[in-house]
């Protein structure tokens, strides 16, 4: 018979991983979260540190090659600005990637031309991996509006006054678009 103290537990199934494996598993995907998504606070150049090491574990040679031309690019960037013990921030550190990515661009343009699908096909590949770290492009509509907030802002009527609305609209948009999207955009509606 069973004494009133006496609590009943349920058997935990054999097929359940135990409390310790799930928290395991909890702690290492909040790791991954972390660093894929920038949660606790990484600058941009942490973030390629970080991803930079994974890819070594993993052993992913094309994402190990982009990571390290762009560390150094990123290093080389550094220096420039203040010497050998520089640090960017992360918009130019945007800036520096969107360099990396128009690069790879060009080399896209060159070898089709050149018929070269194979160096295309990689090009491609290393152009996605730059992508990852680039903040979400604006859509079509997202920019002509901003486009049309900033002209009526600036008070331009023509393709003369277009560099000054350029200027404006480069703050605004901070590298969430292409210039030639955003030039071209600024015709149309300059007309």
């Amino acid at each position: 018979m069973r004494r009133a103290t006496q609590r009943v537990t349920a058997s935990e199934p054999s097929f359940l991983p135990s409390m310790a494996a799930q928290a395991a598993f909890v702690e290492k995907f909040a790791t991954v979260m972390d660093r894929r998504y920038n949660l606790r606070g990484m600058t941009l150049t942490e973030r390629v540190d970080s991803d930079l090491k994974d890819a070594m574990r993993a052993k992913d040679a094309t994402k190990l090659g982009v990571l390290r031309m762009l560390k150094s690019a990123l290093k080389n960037a550094a220096i420039e600005k203040s010497g050998a013990e520089g640090q960017l921030n992360d918009t130019e550190a945007v800036q520096v990637i969107r360099k990396q990515a128009k690069q790879r661009q060009d080399s896209i343009e060159s070898f089709e031309k050149g018929g070269r699908a194979e160096l295309v096909a990689k090009e491609k590949e290393e152009l996605s991996i730059l992508d990852s770290y680039l903040p979400a492009a604006m859509s079509a509509e997202e920019l002509s509006k901003i486009v049309c907030e900033t002209i009526t802002e600036v008070g331009a009527t023509s393709k003369a006054q277009m560099g000054a609305v350029m200027k404006a609209l480069q703050e605004k948009v901070a590298g969430r678009a292409d210039g030639r999207a955003l030039s071209g955009e600024v015709q149309k509606q300059l007309r």
